[in-house]
């Protein structure tokens, strides 16, 4: 299949690899050109507006964007709505809160174009591994986005979530999880460290350990175990722990649900925390955001 790409960052820019590779074409948009020729000697055609993106594609057309949550979404979604035909689909994969998609799903479809939200996990690793979908909006479309999405996600990586807003919604609550589980290993190292124990573990050693059947093994482990390695006591950064929104969405929620989710609400209160506190868990936290996602993290001579 042909669509379009809008968005070369760390996720855009693998995502369209991908799919190139597994022989669809990709037509490039990113706001600086230098990643979009980067994209095109890769294979795919280059767009230097919005105008060129939708030139290039036949209808229904399919338009995906991977950019920031927020208002340049709403920007985008705005000036696609007037740009493409009705039939044609957008798919918003960033990390978008769910109640904007509703919103934005009824801008377009009062326009006759067809809105699909992706929640993406993957991070880094998708171009490789390939990337978890968790898809939102009509069952129709998604039956037809099915040979874009094959490509994309590993075997049995893609599940349909249900109406608009649906894909977001799951993935928010995705990343909730992730905060508890990335807190849960970061704490139980903390107190390893904090032992008498602590000088004769080697934690790359632990994490390798663990992950051969104790019952707490898992991929985020593996990347704990690949920090580790890099730099033993992860000296090299500080427990400054950025967060990027999913996290207080999921607590947001729990409280408009009234569910309890106080797993979740702790570790992101503790990434607050580590704004002002240099911890080795949270140096744990740190070096896992990197890891799996490349986020940026602070080095140890930061303030």
């Amino acid at each position: 299949m042909r669509l379009a790409m809008i968005g070369l960052g760390r996720m855009g820019m693998n995502m369209a690899r991908r799919l190139l590779a597994h022989g669809h074409e990709v037509a490039a948009y990113n706001r600086s050109p230098e990643k979009t020729r980067e994209l095109a000697s890769q294979g795919a055609a280059a767009a230097f507006s919005l105008e060129e993106v939708v030139d290039q594609l036949t209808p229904p057309r399919v338009v995906w964007i991977m950019l920031p949550a927020g208002p340049v979404v709403d920007e985008h979604v705005e000036r696609l709505s007037r740009l493409l035909s009705p039939g044609d689909i957008l798919v918003d994969g960033g990390n978008t809160y769910y109640k904007d998609d509703l919103r934005r799903e009824a801008l377009v479809a009062s326009r006759g174009i067809r809105y699909m939200d992706a929640g993406v996990s993957g991070g880094i690793w998708g171009l490789e591994k390939g990337y978890c979908l968790m898809m939102g909006g009509s069952r129709e479309v998604y039956d037809y986005l099915e040979p874009i999405l094959r490509a994309l996600a590993p075997e049995e990586g893609c599940i349909y979530c249900g109406g608009s807003g649906a894909g977001h919604f799951v993935k928010m609550i995705h990343n909730g999880i992730e905060y508890a589980m990335m807190q849960a290993y970061a704490e139980g190292l903390e107190l390893i460290d904090a032992s008498p124990y602590g000088e004769g573990i080697h934690y790359r050693e632990l994490c390798h350990a663990w992950n051969r059947g104790s019952v707490i093994r898992s991929w985020l482990l593996e990347l704990a175990e690949r920090a580790f390695a890099a730099d033993p006591g992860l000296s090299g950064i500080k427990g400054y722990v950025d967060d990027s929104g999913e996290g207080r969405w999921t607590v947001q929620q729990a409280v408009e649900s009234g569910v309890s989710a106080p797993l979740i609400a702790l570790s992101l209160f503790e990434r607050f925390r580590s704004r002002k506190e240099d911890t080795f868990s949270n140096r744990v936290l740190a070096a896992l955001r990197r890891e799996f996602g490349g986020h940026a993290v602070k080095t140890a001579d930061q303030v």
